[in-house]
């Protein structure tokens, strides 16, 4: 195609890099035809980089823009020489089209859509020594127009540090208790007072104890005698209930002669 779809800027993503912090890069999409453009953006490397968004639809006459985000690195790479790749790929869409991460049917080659591809470098830059150049949070100062949209609030987050540093030695505070220490004696008076007052209370807390301990003693006592008159008196009970419930000897034996006599008379 003679005439580019999206203009792309930059077309160098300059990442500031530190380790262990991560850097972000804005990119600017500008669609200057009469028609929808859909793109979406690819990389070599997924796993290092975040594309946010990496699919969208660009209207007439408009601009769009995606942040990329490089992860925080524990290794740097030699000499600085980064090899990463992303490809901006965009076509014409009807009016109306919505497109989201899972719409890759659109830019497939064999689709029959006139499918443009932008190739962009990956740079990687020193953090520069200046402390108002220095990046914050992975993202550096200068080149507002390429950064993302947080670096202001990172800036206001990252101010405040030298107030703190100059808060923490208070000096006054620790010379306060020295003159403490030049009046050992009424210090010591006071030691001897609560040591006695504290020995007072535990002699006291001892007796009670001891009172306590001969209390449950003889309550323990009781028990046990209560339990004795509950044994005799349960053994007792059941002795009378036997006398009770049989008949005597001398009562069988009576009404058993006295049946065999009946017996006898009624059949002779």
């Amino acid at each position: 195609m003679s005439v580019e779809l999206l203009d792309i800027q930059p077309r160098e993503l300059k990442f500031t890099f530190e380790l262990k912090k991560q850097s972000s890069c804005l990119v600017l999409l500008t669609n200057n035809s009469d028609q929808y453009v859909a793109f979406k953006v690819k990389t070599t490397s997924p796993k290092r980089y975040c594309v946010r968004p990496n699919v969208g639809v660009v209207s007439p006459k408009s601009t769009y823009d995606f942040t990329v985000t490089m992860q925080a690195q524990r290794v740097a790479p030699p000499d600085m020489q980064c090899k990463d790749k992303f490809l901006v790929q965009s076509t014409v869409v009807p009016y109306g089209t919505t497109i989201d991460e899972k719409s890759s049917d659109i830019f497939r080659k064999d689709s029959g859509k006139d499918i443009e591809e932008s190739k962009l470098r990956v740079i990687l830059v020193s953090p520069p020594h200046s402390p108002v150049l220095q990046p914050i949070n992975g993202v550096l100062n200068q080149d507002l127009v390429y950064e993302a949209p947080r670096t202001k609030d990172q800036i206001f987050m990252k101010d405040p540090t030298p107030v703190l540093k100059d808060s923490v030695p208070p000096a006054p505070v620790l010379k306060d208790p020295t003159p403490v220490s030049k009046d050992p004696v009424p210090d010591r008076e006071g030691l001897k007072s609560k040591l006695n007052d504290s020995e007072s209370k535990l002699v006291e807390a001892e007796k009670t104890i001891s009172l306590l301990r001969e209390e449950w003693n003889t309550a323990i006592q009781a028990c046990e005698k209560l339990q004795e008159e509950m044994m005799l008196l349960k053994k007792g009970a059941s002795a009378t209930t036997k006398v009770q419930v049989g008949f005597p000897l001398f009562f069988v034996c009576f009404i058993s002669i006295i049946s065999v006599i009946m017996g006898y008379l009624i059949h002779p």
